[in-house]
């Protein structure tokens, strides 16, 4: 009886020792995932603030009375792509904010509750909020892919909030109702990603294979770009988000009216259905990402005060981080157009 009690005990001694063990590990990797998420010291300090739907998390940089400057990435890119354009822009004296998006890096919900939406609208009104949290009333804003499109969404709702604008691929705003046209077999070849996350397979293929998939879209977006994996994993940490994969699905489902977006944002919608003029001042980019409509001709007539077009050869999707140089001299000169 007493060989069978000290077993007992030893077995469960063990089982608390593992268990205590097991705990620490997991507030060990707890503690790891938290410091994975490190922003670059070139974008400045990261901070997080309470803003709309979201608890924000951005880097903040330069001097407090410089005009504001907000540079929104992209898709399946972060705040690093703009490494090299915020000290530029620190330098000229501009007070720069570079924001994750919902579904990226420090971002998140601060209710469980609230509808992962990835409509154009939604994430517009994010950065509406984030001035208002931050009391920007106005500010020079610029991005590419997902951040030009939420740039442009802006200046096109929101005009008295953007003093100027920056758009790498010109005027993105989203038209459902065009998206249901199919496109010339060249062109739907390169939205093959959107078919895929339009499939309960692609959903779980992009949720189990997240950083090899992004990396594989850097590398198609941009083939001229011989970045490093140091480079690649300082932006795929931002990709450990919570809720980052249904930001991603639902925002192509969404374009392609697979899935319906949340009806508080349908009065922002029918007005962007209507394709409006951008009225602010706006510097539009194209890139060898762009192919034919590089030069700017399709949508330059919907950009209907000061403005201007330039065009980078050589260059792909991922401007900031490709041409950290000619991006930051768009925003220096976009404040500035004549």
């Amino acid at each position: 009886m007493k060989t069978l009690l000290k077993i007992t005990n030893n077995i469960f001694a063990k089982s608390i020792l593992i268990i205590i063990l097991f705990m620490n590990v997991n507030v060990t990797n707890a503690q790891a995932s938290k410091q994975t998420i490190e922003a670059s010291s070139s974008l400045g300090t990261l901070k997080q603030i309470n803003a709309g739907l979201l608890n924000v998390g951005y880097t903040e940089a330069g001097l407090s009375n410089g005009t504001p400057v907000i540079l929104l990435h992209g898709w399946p890119y972060d705040i690093h792509s703009y490494n090299e354009v915020v000290p530029i822009l620190v330098a000229k004296g501009y007070h720069v904010f570079t924001p994750y998006l919902r579904g990226f890096g420090t971002t998140t919900f601060l209710s469980k509750d609230t509808f992962r939406n990835g409509q154009q609208a939604a994430l517009a009104s994010d950065i509406i909020a984030f001035m208002d949290a931050l009391k920007i009333d106005k500010a020079v804003i610029g991005g590419f892919d997902w951040g030009a499109r939420t740039a442009v969404v802006t200046a096109a709702l929101w005009p008295e909030r953007v003093k100027g604008l920056v758009s790498v691929s010109g005027y993105l705003v989203v038209n459902l109702e065009a998206n249901l046209k199919p496109l010339p077999p060249t062109a739907e070849l390169g939205w093959w990603y959107q078919y895929y996350f339009a499939t309960e397979r692609g959903k779980q293929g992009y949720t189990q294979n997240t950083y090899d998939f992004n990396n594989l879209i850097w590398k198609i977006a941009s083939p001229l770009w011989n970045f490093d994996k140091a480079t690649y994993d300082q932006t795929a940490q931002s990709f450990d988000n919570p809720d980052h994969v249904a930001i991603v699905i639902h925002n192509y489902r969404w374009r392609q009216s697979l899935e319906a977006g949340e009806s508080k944002y349908d009065n922002l919608e029918k007005r962007l259905a209507a394709r409006p003029e951008i009225k602010v001042p706006t510097i539009t980019i194209g890139s060898d990402f762009d192919g034919a409509f590089a030069d700017g001709k399709a949508y330059a007539n919907k950009f209907t005060g000061k403005y201007e077009h330039r065009i980078l050869k050589g260059i792909g999707h991922n401007v900031p981080q490709e041409d950290p140089k000619a991006f930051a001299q768009a925003i220096i000169d976009v404040d500035n157009l004549k």
